[in-house]
């Protein structure tokens, strides 16, 4: 005759308790999550009905339904987002979203469909619908960049940052229908950097250096522009009245 084990009560609360809670949150990922549900944090910017227009979500939904890599992916792009998580939750119950907004240095314009969109520019070269910035940066602001393209964002990010950590001060970043790249320096005024994306790390050394010769020798001369088309063979050309 074989041994039957005995089970500790304590064994089967705990048993119980586990199939209970199971079953709860197997419930509670199949109801259906409606707008009310949402929890955002990070930002104040946004709204609940933000989130719902500018993505795919439709109400009401199940929880255990909502993709929410797509969603943060979907999030990202149209709010013009630097990261967003979207988590489903049990207790409470519904959707988090935690968002980190974009910080914009710029001033942006963009043609979409033959019209001009105005708005800003972060620091890695996104463009910011105005609606999505935050206002406390705007006061701030001192450069402009014109033409802006999603082929763009590398070499603007490298102008931007090159401006924070050198002595020349950019107020005007220009790219033409074809891509020509103009830039405006506040004492150095039009420089030429043409279409060549790989020269600009080379190019902004030396707009830095010339910046600094400027102040150094007290250059009072008037710059008319400055042709970096070819950095090894830098043209300066002065104004003449």
């Amino acid at each position: 005759m074989k041994n039957q084990k005995e089970i500790h009560p304590r064994s089967f609360l705990f048993l119980i308790l586990f199939l209970f809670s199971t079953s709860l949150i197997s419930l509670k990922t199949l109801k259906k999550v409606n707008i009310q549900d949402i929890r955002i944090s990070g930002s104040e910017l946004f709204s609940k009905s933000d989130l719902v227009k500018n993505s795919s979500l439709k109400f009401p939904i199940r929880l255990i339904f909502i993709k929410t890599n797509f969603l943060e992916k979907e999030l990202k792009q149209n709010l013009s987002l630097k990261n967003v998580s979207v988590r489903r939750e049990i207790l409470p119950f519904g959707l988090k979203v935690h968002m980190k907004t974009r910080i914009p240095i710029a001033y942006g314009e963009r043609i979409f469909n033959d019209e001009k969109i105005s708005g800003f520019i972060d620091k890695d070269g996104i463009f910011i619908n105005k609606q999505n910035a935050e206002d406390i940066y705007l006061s701030k602001l001192t450069i402009q960049v014109f033409g802006w393209k999603e082929k763009f964002k590398k070499i603007l990010s490298e102008i931007l940052i090159a401006q924070e950590n050198y002595e020349f001060d950019i107020v005007k970043i220009t790219f033409s229908t074809n891509g020509f790249l103009t830039v405006e320096e506040k004492d150095l005024k039009t420089i030429f950097l043409g279409f060549n994306p790989n020269l600009i790390t080379y190019q902004l050394q030396i707009i830095n250096n010339l910046k600094n010769e400027f102040k150094k020798n007290n250059f009072s001369t008037k710059i008319d522009n400055i042709d970096l088309t070819n950095p090894n063979k830098p043209k300066i050309k002065v104004f003449k009245p």
